[in-house]
């Protein structure tokens, strides 16, 4: 239930709102991935599509981001497209999202934000294409994503590829073991890489119909539990990308980085544009199937909730 002193901060797209009067199944989508993960025109097409799947699932979309101030839960065609041509958005996180509000400013919510703002909206199911996590060298960096914090606080199911392979997945698995976050392999006993269908890591537990990852979130909300959960599904097999294969493009990336001293939030669309250029446009196309099939996914926990 939305906060009272939050109402006048935040605009919910008619579809939306009704679906949400009706308890009909609602599937939220963040939008950093419009502002700073693909290039325009790919990016407004890739949300396009997404929103349509998750239609064509029986559920409603509400992509969520910031708009002149304004907290847009769900977005018009031609909002969607303004954002996907914007230049100059914030890439927003718990820790900047009253600032762009406050401040009018426009920006894309990553994982973190998204959650936020599906949660107090009343939308339980998220899809994205890889959460944040503990970056490589964050033992000297003390990198780590917001996401990993806001999975331990906040009641949303999150639905991805796992981590962005460009990060420490041991070390991304150990912390959201520590914040007590339940890491579900969606019909897999190993967590995927997101260009990848397979990491060294084992999914900490498994489950294999959005029946049962549905039950297990009721369960823990009647239990008391806090906080949300992440499902890991592996991109489809004729779009991934091998780990071995990737494993020399992101090495490569990374270097770049260290090189360019790239560092907080500029890292991961730095590295993830690095590697677009480096496999001559092959990662955006797998990044874009294993967007779209989270949504199916999602759609399908959302009904089933």
């Amino acid at each position: 239930m939305m906060l009272e002193s939050a109402r006048p901060f935040v605009d919910i797209h008619p579809p939306v709102a009704e679906a949400l009067a009706a308890k009909r199944p609602v599937v939220a989508l963040e939008s950093t991935i419009i502002t700073h993960g693909m290039p325009y025109p790919d990016n407004g097409a890739m949300a396009a599509d997404v929103e349509k799947i998750i239609t064509e699932e029986g559920a409603v979309p509400a992509t969520i981001a910031v708009v002149n101030g304004r907290i847009k839960i769900g977005l018009s065609d031609g909002e969607r497209e303004s954002l996907a041509m914007t230049v100059d958005a914030m890439k927003l996180s718990r820790a900047d999202l009253a600032f762009a509000v406050a401040e009018g400013r426009t920006g894309g919510t990553t994982v973190a934000a998204t959650m936020i703002c599906a949660a107090l909206a009343g939308i339980k199911v998220f899809a994205t294409g890889g959460i944040g996590g503990v970056h490589k060298g964050a033992e000297k960096s003390f990198d780590i994503s917001a996401d990993l914090d806001e999975l331990a606080r906040t009641p949303v199911i999150v639905v991805s590829a796992g981590a962005k392979a460009i990060l420490d997945i041991e070390k991304t698995l150990e912390v959201l073991e520590t914040r007590g976050v339940p890491v579900i392999g969606n019909g897999c006993e190993v967590m995927p890489a997101f260009w990848s269908r397979q990491s060294p890591f084992r999914a900490p537990l498994m489950l294999d119909s959005p029946e049962k990852i549905a039950e297990l979130f009721n369960v823990r909300r009647a239990l008391g539990l806090e906080g949300g959960m992440l499902v890991a599904n592996p991109v489809p097999e004729d779009h991934e990308i091998p780990a071995a294969e990737m494993a020399g493009y992101i090495e490569a990336a990374q270097k770049a980085a260290e090189a360019q001293k790239i560092v907080g939030k500029a890292v991961t669309p730095f590295l993830l544009g690095k590697i677009l250029e480096l496999t001559g446009g092959r990662s955006l196309k797998t990044n874009i199937a294993l967007v779209e099939n989270n949504a199916r996914v999602a759609a399908r926990v959302a009904k089933a909730l």
